[in-house]
């Protein structure tokens, strides 16, 4: 047990808001204050870590549920942590234990490593935990925050979602000792790749700190995607080039620099629904033994309620915690220069105190929608998990857009032939209006996306029927079975040239899909290269090449690199392709073309026996440019070219009839995923449409 050896001078920990003072460790000009809320707690402790690992414990003065204190001559670098004291009653969910070296839930760096093997991290030991748990370190805020980037509107957004290490791990012009971090994320030609791409913002996989789970470690494997937070408010250490002792804020700071002065903005993937210390049996590290009733959702007995297949859920209900992530947001936002977050989970921040579904009157929608720095950046939830009624797609309304899995799901069937017809993918290419329409939002509330970091990359996607997953050593048990994938007849690497021409084509199917589909595009890292996970579909604990880019990959699949810049850059240039507001199938104005027409195979509109048709896979979509309803900056009217985008999902060559010359007098071709096409089409002609395609026409 730790001997008190000095008593923390009280003092205010800054200016009291509705819940109580500023909370963490605040530098001042001789000093630092440091305040904890801890309402339950019978006494807490201050614990300042030497560089040698010795302790100097202060006791923090009580006022009502915060515990504060002021120390003289302590800066930024300081490493410390708390030892909180109250009763010891799992069966009641009580979980104090002053043994527990604690670290601060408002810590903005962390130093240190968890030792896994340690019987001292959890309750059931008495020992000192000091020594193998991460620790909070104090940092000042000389450095600014990063200059603000050019707000992107949602409708012009393209999102390319990547790993912050394993996107440089490999690249060969990054440093070697900053391959994998922050800095080498901002290295000039690691930027340059990505302008050179086309997209507008990154959303990075988990950089809050983050742990692997003991489960995880004694299979020898590390926690790789970061969906295992411990610190709401410090960046991941070991993405950290220069130290772990506060510079790997400023690292962070300089990359998102980098990206703005670029002029592409930075979404963070947040994992606010769970955190790092598991279930009942998990170890104890921050919340835990701060005040484990308040920051989780339990159960009887003082079990854990868990409907993030983790262990635990946070526990949104109470005002504290929610000040914990708005404080958190607001961090990232004002100190740290990001444009938006990707909510995991999203579904678990919004159930009440009796863990049901609110997303009418829960008090973090509400806080959330009424705060002026969040109205500022892009929110996207992930609309579902895995508790009862948690797939919530299209139900959150504003501000929020949402990861479509709709979507993903419509579009690989349609291109696998496996779909009902073609009714729910025409939803799907024009914005999803029958989730997002009815609720004030538009297109772009529709995150579109086919792959993510959670399943089959592109190709793989294309070349297995199954998960291989065995890297993971869970017995190929983990990992979804609904992939929703064809390999197009041979599972796995192929030779014979008919595969690899029709896996090359359907990856073009999927991607011309995505990106010319009416809402927000999400690529995942590689796929506009062909990058593979060799068939894992759950690569969580991979941190290697089965994870990491593959910087040879760009050369290697440069035909389908320069296809999806021509995508990206076709809808960038034309507003007919990235349209704003849903279509209505009616004139914008008197006498006018319908803004959307679907036309049928036979050249016509589509009817309804055609809608109700099970087997059809082919399909017009005629886009009017003078029917648009958006406007330019003054305020007129936006014209440009009207499109036919063109798809055949089945096996066969299909005889379709182009729009006769009322629509348009002949067509360009400007796409077509066969590469068989001829470049011109007339009104009215009727074309063989090849296998598995997609085509796109520009109306001359």
């Amino acid at each position: 047990m730790p001997v008190t050896d000095t008593t923390a001078t009280p003092t205010a920990a800054g200016p009291a808001g509705d819940l109580g003072p500023r909370l963490g460790a605040v530098v001042q000009t001789d000093g630092t204050t440091f305040t904890l809320w801890a309402p339950a707690a019978e006494r807490v402790e201050l614990a300042l870590i030497a560089d040698d690992g010795s302790q100097r414990n202060l006791d923090l003065a009580h006022t009502g549920e915060f515990w504060t204190g002021f120390v003289a001559g302590v800066g930024p670098g300081q490493r410390y942590g708390y030892r909180v004291h109250g009763p010891f009653d799992p069966s009641h969910g009580l979980r104090f234990n002053p043994s527990k070296l604690l670290l601060d839930p408002y810590a903005r760096a962390v130093d240190g490593s968890l030792d896994f093997a340690s019987p001292l991290i959890y309750d059931s030991s008495d020992g000192d935990s000091a020594g193998h748990v991460p620790v909070s370190v104090v940092v000042g805020d000389s450095e600014p925050p990063p200059p603000i980037c050019k707000p992107v509107h949602w409708g012009e957004t393209v999102v390319y979602e990547l790993h912050t290490k394993g996107f440089t791990k490999l690249h060969p012009d990054v440093p070697e000792h900053q391959r994998g971090t922050y800095a080498g994320l901002a290295h000039p030609s690691v930027i340059a790749y990505l302008q050179e791409l086309g997209v507008t913002s990154v959303e990075l996989l988990p950089i809050h700190q983050f742990l692997t789970e003991p489960a995880i470690a004694a299979r020898g494997l590390p926690n790789y995607w970061g969906y295992n937070t411990l610190g709401y408010f410090a960046p991941h250490a070991a993405y950290s080039s220069a130290g772990t002792r506060g510079e790997q804020v400023a690292e962070f700071k300089a990359m998102v620099a980098a990206f703005h002065a670029a002029g592409i903005e930075v979404i963070l993937d947040v994992v606010y629904n769970h955190t790092a210390e598991g279930g009942f049996d998990g170890p104890t590290l921050s919340f835990r033994g701060i005040d484990n009733r308040a920051y989780y959702r339990l159960g009887p007995g003082g079990t854990m309620y868990d409907v993030t297949g983790t262990g635990n859920s946070v526990d949104t209900s109470h005002p504290q915690v929610r000040r914990l992530l708005m404080d958190s947001l607001r961090y990232w936002v004002q100190e740290m220069g990001v444009d938006g977050f990707r909510f995991d989970l999203a579904v678990t921040l919004v159930r009440n105190e009796r863990h049901e579904v609110d997303l009418v009157d829960h008090a973090f929608l509400s806080e959330v929608a009424a705060d002026p720095v969040l109205g500022e950046v892009k929110l996207i939830s992930e609309p579902w998990d895995v508790g009862n009624f948690g797939y919530q797609v299209g139900n959150f309304g504003t501000p929020w857009s949402e990861w479509n899995g709709k979507f993903r799901d419509s579009v690989r069937d349609v291109w696998r032939n496996t779909s009902d017809g073609v009714k729910d993918l025409a939803y799907r290419l024009s914005g999803s209006s029958d989730l997002y329409g009815d609720d004030g939002r538009y297109p772009y509330a529709s995150i579109n996306f086919v792959t993510a970091h959670d399943g089959f990359t592109l190709r793989d996607l294309v070349s297995y029927n199954h998960k291989h997953n065995e890297a993971n050593h869970e017995d190929n048990r983990d990992g979804t079975d609904d992939n929703r994938s064809w390999n197009c007849g041979v599972e796995g690497p192929a030779d014979d040239p008919a595969v690899v021409a029709l896996r090359k084509r359907q990856m073009a199917n999927l991607m011309s899909t995505l990106i010319l589909s009416t809402g927000v595009p999400m690529i995942t890292m590689g796929d506009e290269c062909g990058r593979t996970q060799g068939g894992n579909n759950n690569a969580y604990c991979q941190d290697n090449e089965i994870s990491w880019f593959d910087w040879s990959l760009p050369e290697q699949w440069a035909d389908h690199l320069a296809l999806t810049k021509k995508l990206i850059a076709l809808r960038s240039a034309h507003p007919t392709l990235r349209q704003w507001h849903y279509f209505s199938g009616q004139p914008v104005v008197p006498g006018g073309r319908k803004d959307l027409s679907w036309i049928a195979p036979h050249g016509g509109e589509m009817n309804e026996s055609d809608w109700h048709d099970g087997n059809l896979r082919t399909i017009g979509m005629f886009l009017a440019g003078d029917a648009l309803r958006a406007t330019d900056a003054e305020g007129n009217a936006l014209t440009d070219s009207s499109f036919l985008l063109a798809l055949n999902a089945t096996s066969e060559i299909r005889e379709v009839a182009v729009p006769d010359a009322s629509w348009a007098p002949a067509y360009e071709v400007v796409l077509d995923t066969s590469n068989s096409m001829v470049t011109e089409v007339e009104a009215g002609a009727t074309v063989p449409l090849p296998p598995l395609c997609l085509v796109l026409l520009r109306a001359l």
